[in-house]
């Protein structure tokens, strides 16, 4: 399986923090494949010297890097669908759009990078991106979960039985009845969104945040990692970029010792239960960059996707319990709320609606919990749902 790792967090630290991540994993072997996802300055230009374009170049023997074309995405996900929507197009009088004519519509960067995450797996043995901000990358990998919700919803598989009455329902209303278009249109978007979820809800895909050592925001770590743990992706690592070296601290200078050792407490208060990777002023190329992160280790694993996770305590305490894994989240941000079979989370800006397990649908929320970087949920049997013991 083709490991991915999606570089998230401050503008000027993920550019380099990905080439080198990337180049330190060609380094050793690795068929790697660097995306420059985000990088409206072209910060992962100037770190590798050369200009990227559109078509994967290599950089070195094992490294290749491509810069995400947006536009191309664009047309070539209307052309996918072109096919499939034409008898629509005829059935409404309309004309298609010709390429000329197509210009990338708000939300293409966030598919576009979903779409360049599908490597060919005999190609490339490690994907690295250089991911959007974290609110931005937290919902472009949410989006592939609630597209699916929303087609099964709108548009669900087992309405093709209307296609048997087509034929009745045609000369009833006097004109072609659109089922094979709409559902040959809706069979392959389903086809991509389950090949764009298999990629992104791997376990072998991770995201990293990379942060400037002397400006991050600690708070603004933790609600990062909390909404993408809503979404059952895990962190890897946090990388520190550009710290204060070590001997710092130790100047004869107080105000340098006490800005380092500022720095120092401040990532320490991170807290986030994974490594802390950090890399100081002195790494001023990528290979530098590279040794400080990584050394001559492989870098940190992937870590399975946070799960949720059930248990039963209906002898001693007559509840059961739905578990999350939230680390990072505040009380204040959290919301919740059922809705029929289903149950929807709220983290600040995040939002997650969940189909509730078989046994909890027969159930009330008797009451949640926030405690130590995990979501507690409880559930109370509903005597007018919940099997008699009789």
């Amino acid at each position: 399986m083709i490991r991915t790792v999606l570089v998230t967090g401050d503008a000027n630290a993920v550019p380099v923090v990905a080439a080198a991540t990337a180049a330190h994993a060609a380094g050793r072997g690795l068929r790697t494949l660097l995306l420059a996802a985000d990088d409206p300055h072209r910060l992962v230009d100037e770190a590798l010297a050369m200009r990227l374009g559109p078509v994967a170049q290599p950089v070195s023997q094992q490294l290749e890097a491509v810069r995400i074309d947006e536009q191309q995405a664009f047309r070539s996900a209307v052309a996918g669908l072109d096919g499939k929507l034409r008898a629509g197009f005829d059935l409404l009088g309309v004309e298609p759009l010709e390429d000329d004519e197509l210009t990338a519509l708000p939300g293409t960067r966030q598919l576009a990078l979903l779409r360049a995450v599908r490597v060919p797996a005999d190609r490339y043995d490690l994907v690295v991106a250089a991911a959007p901000p974290p609110a931005e990358l937290t919902a472009a990998l949410a989006l592939p979960e609630q597209l699916d919700r929303y087609l099964s919803r709108l548009l669900p598989e087992q309405r093709q039985a209307a296609r048997a009455l087509r034929p009745l329902l045609a000369a009833f209303a006097g004109v072609p009845m659109p089922a094979d278009w709409l559902y040959s249109a809706r069979a392959w978007v389903a086809g991509e969104l389950a090949a764009t979820r298999a990629v992104i809800e791997s376990a072998h895909t991770s995201v990293r945040l990379a942060v400037d050592a002397g400006s991050c925001s600690v708070p603004g770590l933790r609600r990062a990692a909390a909404g993408l743990a809503l979404f059952g992706h895990r962190l890897d690592a946090v990388v520190a970029h550009r710290a204060l070296p070590a001997a710092a601290s130790d100047s004869a200078d107080a105000w340098l010792a006490g800005q380092a050792l500022a720095e120092r407490g401040r990532l320490a208060g991170i807290g986030l239960g994974v490594p802390l990777l950090t890399a100081d002023q002195r790494a001023t190329d990528l290979a530098a960059l590279a040794d400080q992160l990584y050394g001559d280790g492989d870098g940190p694993e992937s870590p399975a996707r946070w799960p949720w996770t059930a248990e039963d305590r209906l002898a001693e305490e007559g509840v059961l319990f739905w578990r999350l894994a939230a680390p990072g989240a505040e009380r204040a941000d959290l919301e919740l709320m059922r809705r029929g079979d289903e149950l929807v989370v709220g983290l600040g800006p995040y939002r997650r609606i969940l189909p509730l397990p078989g046994a909890l649908r027969r159930c009330t929320v008797a009451g949640a919990a926030l405690r130590d970087g995990e979501l507690t949920l409880r559930f109370a049997p509903d005597p007018d749902l919940w099997p008699s013991e009789r």
